[in-house]
């Protein structure tokens, strides 16, 4: 799946979603790697954090190669719920990457680590709390307003963190592949001269917006195969 992902990005599968009319699902703003530039892709592995590793030791045992360990911390920001042991123990269960709807801690032992790790940020204090464990810990995870499973594949990079159905995931990656190579294109033309507003017929757009101000510039791109806006 990261093979897949590897020549696009976050907003590239975002536009790609809304493209297609799949929902939009990306993780809350702010959560991003710790390590600048790390990307990941796979299977949601899901886990509920309740005060202890235990859950996390509990879903490795499920594990299969290339998952990626989603942790549902409820965006909590007064303790980190993911450090050095639970990522070192994720690398040896195959485990891709972790994504945490919270704060980790180790932060350059993590770093070392090299495994991605996308969250909130950095936070000495660890759990001070052993919450009951609800009966879909290890079945469902939240992320800020979205619920994931096994049957949603991650996407990360720098801009964010997406969730696409899996069954959606080939559907999704074609399209992105198509709107990064429309981009691409339309980047190389720009350098070399040739405004956007020239490529995207922005004059005519102008023109026909007066004439029907109902045409928007998302279906004046739709129509001449523009791709900046999805």
């Amino acid at each position: 799946m990261l093979k897949d992902f590897a020549e696009l990005s976050t907003p590239l599968i975002a536009d790609a979603c809304v493209r297609l009319g799949e929902p939009l699902r990306a993780a809350p703003a702010g959560i991003a790697p710790v390590v600048p530039g790390q990307r990941l892709a796979g299977r949601v592995l899901p886990a509920r954090h309740y005060g202890s590793v235990d859950v996390f030791l509990e879903a490795f045992g499920a594990a299969e190669p290339g998952d990626v360990l989603v942790v549902d911390n409820a965006g909590r920001r007064d303790e980190a719920c993911v450090g050095d042991l639970a990522v070192l123990e994720a690398e040896t269960a195959g485990v891709a990457g972790l994504v945490v709807w919270g704060l980790h801690r180790d932060t350059p032992d993590l770093v070392e680590i090299g495994l991605p790790v996308f969250s909130y940020g950095r936070h000495a204090p660890g759990p001070v709390r052993v919450d009951a464990r609800e009966p879909e810990a290890l079945h469902t995870a939240r992320c800020g307003e979205h619920l994931v499973s096994a049957v949603d594949v991650v996407f990360g990079d720098d801009d964010g963190v997406l969730f696409v159905a899996a069954d959606r995931v080939d559907a999704v990656l074609e399209t992105a592949h198509g709107i990064h190579r429309t981009e691409r294109e339309q980047a190389r033309r720009i350098r070399a001269g040739e405004t956007l507003r020239a490529q995207t017929r922005f004059e005519e757009f102008l023109a026909q917006r007066e004439a029907d101000p109902s045409y928007t510039f998302r279906t004046h791109l739709r129509r001449i195969g523009g791709a900046i806006e999805e």
